[in-house]
Protein backbone atom coordinates (compact mmCIF):
# COMPACT_ATOMS: atom_id res chain seq x y z
CA UNK A 1 0.00 0.00 0.00
CA UNK A 2 0.69 3.34 -0.84
CA UNK A 3 2.35 5.52 1.93
CA UNK A 4 0.20 9.33 1.97
CA UNK A 5 2.14 12.13 -0.20
CA UNK A 6 4.47 14.46 2.01
CA UNK A 7 2.76 17.42 0.12
CA UNK A 8 -1.02 17.27 -0.64
CA UNK A 9 -2.06 15.82 -3.41
CA UNK A 10 -4.50 18.05 -5.27
CA UNK A 11 -7.36 16.19 -6.68
CA UNK A 12 -9.87 17.68 -8.95
CA UNK A 13 -13.72 16.64 -9.07
CA UNK A 14 -15.70 16.29 -12.50
CA UNK A 15 -19.01 15.61 -12.08
CA UNK A 16 -22.52 16.90 -12.77
CA UNK A 17 -24.23 15.65 -9.71
CA UNK A 18 -24.09 18.46 -6.98
CA UNK A 19 -24.77 15.37 -4.46
CA UNK A 20 -21.65 13.41 -5.97
CA UNK A 21 -19.21 16.31 -5.67
CA UNK A 22 -20.39 17.22 -1.97
CA UNK A 23 -19.94 13.48 -1.26
CA UNK A 24 -16.33 13.41 -2.40
CA UNK A 25 -15.22 16.64 -1.24
CA UNK A 26 -16.12 15.24 2.26
CA UNK A 27 -14.42 12.21 1.21
CA UNK A 28 -11.29 14.16 0.46
CA UNK A 29 -11.26 16.02 3.72
CA UNK A 30 -10.75 12.80 5.63
CA UNK A 31 -7.05 12.63 4.39
CA UNK A 32 -4.44 15.08 5.50
CA UNK A 33 -2.81 14.33 2.44
CA UNK A 34 -5.73 14.93 -0.44
CA UNK A 35 -6.43 18.49 -1.12
CA UNK A 36 -9.32 20.13 -3.16
CA UNK A 37 -8.27 21.49 -5.99
CA UNK A 38 -11.91 22.54 -7.37
CA UNK A 39 -14.73 20.71 -8.74
CA UNK A 40 -16.46 20.98 -12.14
CA UNK A 41 -20.13 19.95 -13.26
CA UNK A 42 -19.13 19.57 -17.38
CA UNK A 43 -16.59 18.41 -19.48
CA UNK A 44 -16.29 22.14 -21.13
CA UNK A 45 -16.17 23.39 -17.49
CA UNK A 46 -13.11 21.15 -16.37
CA UNK A 47 -11.12 21.52 -19.34
CA UNK A 48 -11.06 25.26 -18.64
CA UNK A 49 -10.73 24.87 -14.92
CA UNK A 50 -7.91 22.44 -14.79
CA UNK A 51 -5.62 25.14 -17.10
CA UNK A 52 -6.21 27.15 -13.63
CA UNK A 53 -5.59 24.59 -10.97
CA UNK A 54 -3.65 22.45 -12.42
CA UNK A 55 -4.57 19.49 -10.75
CA UNK A 56 -2.17 16.59 -9.84
CA UNK A 57 -5.19 14.04 -10.19
CA UNK A 58 -8.61 14.24 -11.59
CA UNK A 59 -11.97 11.80 -10.80
CA UNK A 60 -13.84 12.16 -13.65
CA UNK A 61 -17.19 11.02 -14.08
CA UNK A 62 -17.84 9.20 -18.00
CA UNK A 63 -21.35 10.42 -18.31
CA UNK A 64 -21.35 14.01 -18.39
CA UNK A 65 -23.86 16.14 -20.27
CA UNK A 66 -22.75 17.71 -24.10
CA UNK A 67 -18.92 16.81 -23.67
CA UNK A 68 -18.66 13.30 -22.05
CA UNK A 69 -16.15 11.66 -19.61
CA UNK A 70 -13.44 10.29 -22.57
CA UNK A 71 -13.84 13.10 -24.94
CA UNK A 72 -12.74 15.46 -22.04
CA UNK A 73 -10.16 13.23 -20.34
CA UNK A 74 -8.50 13.36 -23.81
CA UNK A 75 -8.28 17.14 -24.23
CA UNK A 76 -6.99 17.62 -20.32
CA UNK A 77 -4.27 14.95 -21.14
CA UNK A 78 -3.62 16.53 -24.21
CA UNK A 79 -2.94 19.88 -22.99
CA UNK A 80 -1.72 18.97 -19.16
CA UNK A 81 -0.11 15.06 -19.77
CA UNK A 82 1.29 15.34 -16.57
CA UNK A 83 -2.48 15.42 -14.97
CA UNK A 84 -3.48 11.56 -14.23
CA UNK A 85 -7.26 10.85 -14.66
CA UNK A 86 -9.39 8.36 -12.72
CA UNK A 87 -12.64 7.58 -14.06
CA UNK A 88 -14.76 7.28 -11.37
CA UNK A 89 -18.73 6.25 -12.45
CA UNK A 90 -21.42 3.81 -11.98
CA UNK A 91 -21.18 2.13 -15.52
CA UNK A 92 -18.81 -0.80 -16.44
CA UNK A 93 -19.38 -1.48 -19.89
CA UNK A 94 -16.57 -2.45 -22.01
CA UNK A 95 -16.99 0.00 -24.62
CA UNK A 96 -16.56 3.11 -21.78
CA UNK A 97 -13.80 1.36 -20.50
CA UNK A 98 -12.07 1.22 -23.37
CA UNK A 99 -12.94 4.87 -23.94
CA UNK A 100 -12.05 6.01 -21.34
CA UNK A 101 -8.35 4.13 -21.22
CA UNK A 102 -7.82 4.72 -24.67
CA UNK A 103 -8.42 8.58 -23.77
CA UNK A 104 -5.53 8.39 -20.88
CA UNK A 105 -7.44 7.92 -18.06
CA UNK A 106 -5.09 6.00 -15.38
CA UNK A 107 -7.78 4.44 -13.48
CA UNK A 108 -11.13 3.13 -13.74
CA UNK A 109 -13.26 2.58 -10.69
CA UNK A 110 -16.77 2.00 -10.06
CA UNK A 111 -18.97 5.06 -7.37
CA UNK A 112 -19.07 1.84 -4.85
CA UNK A 113 -15.83 2.27 -4.12
CA UNK A 114 -14.74 2.22 -0.41
CA UNK A 115 -13.33 5.11 0.61
CA UNK A 116 -9.93 3.79 1.83
CA UNK A 117 -9.55 2.14 -2.01
CA UNK A 118 -10.23 5.87 -3.54
CA UNK A 119 -7.80 7.72 -1.65
CA UNK A 120 -5.38 4.50 -2.76
CA UNK A 121 -6.00 5.12 -6.24
CA UNK A 122 -5.63 8.34 -6.02
CA UNK A 123 -2.19 8.01 -4.43
CA UNK A 124 -1.26 5.04 -6.81
CA UNK A 125 -2.45 7.42 -10.08
CA UNK A 126 -0.29 9.89 -8.16
CA UNK A 127 2.60 8.24 -8.78
CA UNK A 128 1.79 6.74 -11.56
CA UNK A 129 0.38 3.67 -11.16
CA UNK A 130 -2.79 2.40 -12.73
CA UNK A 131 -5.96 0.96 -10.45
CA UNK A 132 -9.04 -0.86 -11.79
CA UNK A 133 -12.08 -1.98 -9.69
CA UNK A 134 -12.29 -6.03 -9.94
CA UNK A 135 -15.44 -5.44 -11.61
CA UNK A 136 -13.71 -3.89 -14.21
CA UNK A 137 -11.13 -5.51 -14.86
CA UNK A 138 -13.03 -9.05 -15.13
CA UNK A 139 -15.27 -7.18 -17.80
CA UNK A 140 -11.69 -6.15 -19.68
CA UNK A 141 -10.48 -10.13 -19.49
CA UNK A 142 -13.74 -11.46 -20.55
CA UNK A 143 -13.64 -8.45 -23.57
CA UNK A 144 -10.20 -10.01 -24.32
CA UNK A 145 -11.14 -13.20 -24.32
CA UNK A 146 -14.42 -12.79 -26.49
CA UNK A 147 -14.03 -14.01 -30.34
CA UNK A 148 -12.81 -11.10 -32.49
CA UNK A 149 -15.08 -10.96 -35.96
CA UNK A 150 -13.56 -11.94 -38.66
CA UNK A 151 -11.72 -8.87 -40.60
CA UNK A 152 -11.82 -6.91 -37.24
CA UNK A 153 -7.70 -5.88 -37.83
CA UNK A 154 -8.05 -4.94 -41.71
CA UNK A 155 -6.77 -1.33 -41.65
CA UNK A 156 -8.62 1.41 -43.17
CA UNK A 157 -6.49 0.93 -46.24
CA UNK A 158 -6.75 -3.06 -46.51
CA UNK A 159 -10.45 -2.43 -46.33
CA UNK A 160 -10.37 -0.05 -49.33
CA UNK A 161 -8.81 -2.35 -51.18
CA UNK A 162 -10.58 -5.54 -50.19
CA UNK A 163 -13.91 -3.70 -51.36
CA UNK A 164 -11.94 -3.11 -54.73
CA UNK A 165 -11.26 -6.65 -55.07
CA UNK A 166 -14.58 -7.49 -54.48
CA UNK A 167 -15.19 -4.96 -57.62
CA UNK A 168 -13.25 -7.36 -59.42
CA UNK A 169 -10.13 -5.22 -60.42
CA UNK A 170 -6.92 -6.87 -60.28
CA UNK A 171 -3.29 -5.26 -58.46
CA UNK A 172 -2.62 -3.11 -61.44
CA UNK A 173 -6.25 -1.50 -61.78
CA UNK A 174 -6.63 -0.71 -57.79
CA UNK A 175 -2.80 0.28 -57.70
CA UNK A 176 -3.99 3.04 -60.38
CA UNK A 177 -7.50 4.19 -58.71
CA UNK A 178 -5.27 4.56 -55.28
CA UNK A 179 -2.75 5.94 -56.99
CA UNK A 180 -0.27 3.93 -55.32
CA UNK A 181 2.80 1.28 -56.74
CA UNK A 182 1.00 -2.34 -57.92
CA UNK A 183 3.65 -3.41 -55.50
CA UNK A 184 2.37 -1.41 -52.63
CA UNK A 185 -1.10 -3.02 -53.56
CA UNK A 186 0.53 -6.36 -53.61
CA UNK A 187 1.68 -5.82 -50.20
CA UNK A 188 -2.16 -4.92 -48.82
CA UNK A 189 -3.58 -7.81 -50.78
CA UNK A 190 -1.29 -10.11 -48.81
CA UNK A 191 -1.74 -8.48 -45.45
CA UNK A 192 -5.76 -9.39 -46.12
CA UNK A 193 -5.15 -12.84 -46.80
CA UNK A 194 -3.18 -13.40 -44.15
CA UNK A 195 -5.55 -11.97 -41.55
CA UNK A 196 -8.83 -13.11 -43.13
CA UNK A 197 -6.62 -16.65 -43.08
CA UNK A 198 -7.33 -17.31 -46.67
CA UNK A 199 -5.19 -18.66 -49.61
CA UNK A 200 -6.28 -16.30 -52.83
CA UNK A 201 -7.96 -13.43 -53.71
CA UNK A 202 -11.39 -15.79 -54.13
CA UNK A 203 -11.60 -16.63 -51.37
CA UNK A 204 -10.89 -13.66 -49.38
CA UNK A 205 -13.85 -12.15 -51.66
CA UNK A 206 -16.03 -14.98 -50.85
CA UNK A 207 -15.27 -14.56 -47.44
CA UNK A 208 -16.02 -10.84 -47.49
CA UNK A 209 -19.15 -10.91 -49.53
CA UNK A 210 -20.56 -14.07 -47.15
CA UNK A 211 -19.32 -12.57 -44.03
CA UNK A 212 -20.56 -8.95 -44.54
CA UNK A 213 -16.70 -7.68 -43.53
CA UNK A 214 -17.23 -4.58 -44.97
CA UNK A 215 -20.35 -3.12 -43.98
Amino acid sequence: MLKPSLSPIKVMLVDDHAMVRRGLTTFLQVFDDLHLAGEADSGEAAVRLCESVDPDVILMDMVLPKMDGPTTTRLIRQKLPKVKVIALTSFKESSLINKALEAGAIGYLLKDVSADDLAGAIRAAFAGRSTLSPDVFEVIVQTANEPKDIGYDLTEREREVLGLMIEGLNNTQIAGKLTVSPSTIKSHVSNILSKLSVASRTEAVTLAIRKNILT
